[in-house]
């Protein structure tokens, strides 16, 4: 019976031509062998699996064949292409610098190079993991690897460049291998499933690509487990069954979730997958790789970002045209949050399902929630909807016994405050009519700053006392009280200091204070239209603080995007003090003299 060979043995490549995916690499090398302009050492250098050793072993071949074909290739059948195919040639020398990292293996080495070849011109030294050596047979190396004898040539193979001395790369020509692309990796592999009698379907086999990410021997070994798993007939389900790899439906499902504002059917989604033995971590992750291909197939352009097959890409294309690039960036942000926050979560599922809560309830369009980022959230109950929450009629509260007293009721906030700072949330609990009501109790009427709210004795049908109050809320004259833009600009900072988790807001504000146009209205001038929109969504809560806080309900901001030069840029306490030092030079030895220092 024959012996079993792996692909990732049984189909190395053997030739130039074979090598996948460094089609200009390879014909660099083949040029420089046909113009017989050879270095004496080279240093490849590239990822696991993308072929530096086997092109290693290539390149020691062909430089040593006697008769090369007209396309630059090994002949195969001189004596010398016979003895390396073979293992018996004695002019190709492998070491491994990870168990031979010592000064004596080095100086073993060395002392190889003497002897000449026995057959063909060259002898070759492949050293793999070169990065490995230590630092006294780096030195030990150094002027063997500069003056080499001249049938001697040197092949460094390296995963981790930045590790080698710079007195080594500096004796080498560097050749930098690139990851392989999923695409070369799927063509590849149908030649290989074709040579083996296997059936294979497009999608498993991108699959098997893009979990080997970008190494040609990770992603035969993977070909090698779902074959033998599935006895030559590779589907797609079973590949992902067997590489444990989530299915797009699953997100596909969840982005319809995501778009209803549908909280609850998220995570029951979200337990189905933890149910199939899906870590957390794993999902979110997987999560916002899908936010980021929804991103890349908004764009046709941008399609070749998408390591997909061609159905995949289509669908991903379907999904992505019913998303707004606000939401799948808002999307993508709130993941990245909580893949930051992951490793210190103690409840790490609490933290993916508030996660996913944010996605639907903050970003997903709906009626009542007009996009405006964290804050505008619609109610997760279906029998209550925005519009209901805020037109119920308010009632007058009841005189109730210390005995029996009142169930409270969660008020609802008004969309258009919803960023407002919560310090200045104080919602309304006594109404004018309950005076008229109850003569005899004491009540003072309390401003409310967050719009509509329910009392805490409301009921759902009292239209007599909302008219009342509409009624005496318009008969209520509008604020106008002077002001300046000193208390303006107070209000300003305050605002951001008590929304400090609205970052792009918040540093937008910072770097565009308000300028006086005329009487209450001032300009707001950003640099950008995203700067700009984000200001217009958040204006309601900003005028509303604002107003209150100067007792002015006339007052109005204007935004505007700046045509001119760039806003210039905010100075740090230190360019501020260098800015002094150089206005004023004697203010050095004044701060010489008294010690002082920023």
């Amino acid at each position: 019976m024959e012996n079993y060979l792996v692909s990732a043995r049984k189909y190395r490549p053997a030739t130039f031509a074979s090598v996948v995916g460094q089609k200009a690499l390879t014909a660099t090398l083949k040029n420089a062998i046909a113009t017989e302009r050879l270095a004496h050492s080279y240093l490849f250098c590239g990822s696991r699996g993308v072929g530096k050793t086997s092109c290693a072993r290539i390149f020691a071949k062909t430089i040593n064949c006697e008769h090369l074909t007209p396309d630059g290739e090994a002949c195969n059948e001189c004596a010398s292409c016979r003895a390396f195919n073979s293992g018996s040639s004695m002019n190709v020398i492998e070491l491994d610098a990870a168990s031979n990292n010592g000064v004596d293996a080095m100086h073993s080495l060395i002392e190889q190079t003497q002897v000449p070849p026995t057959l063909g011109r060259y002898r070759v030294f492949i050293v793999d993991e070169v990065h490995m050596l230590s630092q006294a047979a780096f030195n030990a190396f150094l002027k063997t690897l500069e003056e080499p004898p001249s049938y001697v040539i040197f092949i460094l193979a390296t995963t981790e460049k930045h590790k080698i001395l710079a007195t080594i790369l500096s004796r080498c020509q560097i050749y930098d291998f690139n990851r392989i692309s999923t695409q070369d990796m799927v063509e590849h592999l149908s030649h290989v499933a074709s040579s083996e009698g296997f059936t294979a379907e497009p999608a498993a086999l991108n699959v098997i690509a893009r979990k080997a990410d970008g190494a040609m021997r990770d992603a035969l070994s993977i070909f090698d487990q779902v074959a033998a798993s599935t006895r030559g007939n590779i589907t797609y389900k079973a590949t992902i069954d067997n590489l444990n790899v989530l299915d797009n439906a699953y997100y596909d499902r969840l982005l319809e979730a995501f778009i209803s504002g549908k909280v609850l059917d998220s995570w029951l989604i979200y337990k189905e997958i933890r149910d199939k033995g899906f870590d957390s971590h794993f999902f979110l992750n997987g999560l916002t790789d899908y936010f980021r291909d929804l991103m890349v197939a908004r764009d046709p352009a941008a399609l070749q970002l998408l390591e997909a097959s061609d159905d995949v890409k289509t669908a991903m294309a379907r999904e992505a045209s019913r998303c707004t690039p606000d939401f799948i960036y808002r999307a993508m942000c709130l993941c990245n949050d909580a893949d930051l926050n992951y490793r210190v979560a103690s409840n790490k599922q609490f933290l993916v399902e508030v996660t996913l809560a944010k996605i639907c309830q903050s970003l997903s369009p709906s009626p009542g929630n007009d996009g405006q980022g964290e804050g505008q959230l619609k109610p997760i109950d279906k029998a209550v909807t925005p519009s209901q929450a805020t037109t119920t009629p308010q009632a007058a509260p009841q005189e109730t016994k210390p005995e029996n007293p009142p169930r409270q009721t969660v008020p609802t906030p008004h969309p258009a405050a919803a960023i407002t700072p919560a310090k200045a949330q104080s919602p309304t609990v006594a109404q004018p009519t309950s005076v008229a009501s109850n003569p005899t109790s004491k009540t003072r009427p309390t401003r409310n700053r967050l719009g509509p709210s329910l009392s805490l004795n409301s009921s759902p049908t009292q239209p007599e006392q909302s008219s009342a109050k509409a009624a005496a809320k318009a008969q209520q004259p509008s604020r106008r009280e002077p002001f300046n833009d000193e208390r303006l600009y107070i209000l300003w900072q305050r605002f951001i200091k008590e929304n400090p988790h609205q970052h792009i807001l918040i540093n937008t504000m910072r770097a565009s204070m308000p300028v006086k146009k005329d009487g209450e209205t001032y300009t707001v001038t950003v640099e950008n239209e995203m700067q700009r929109d984000l200001i217009q969504q958040s204006l309601p809560g900003i005028l509303k603080a604002m107003r209150d806080g100067l007792e002015n309900d006339f007052f109005t901001i204007e935004v505007h995007i700046n045509t001119g030069d760039a806003a210039p840029h905010t100075w740090n306490e230190r360019q501020v003090l260098e800015h002094l030092l150089r206005e004023n030079p004697a203010l050095q030895g004044f701060m010489t003299d008294l010690k002082l220092k920023l």
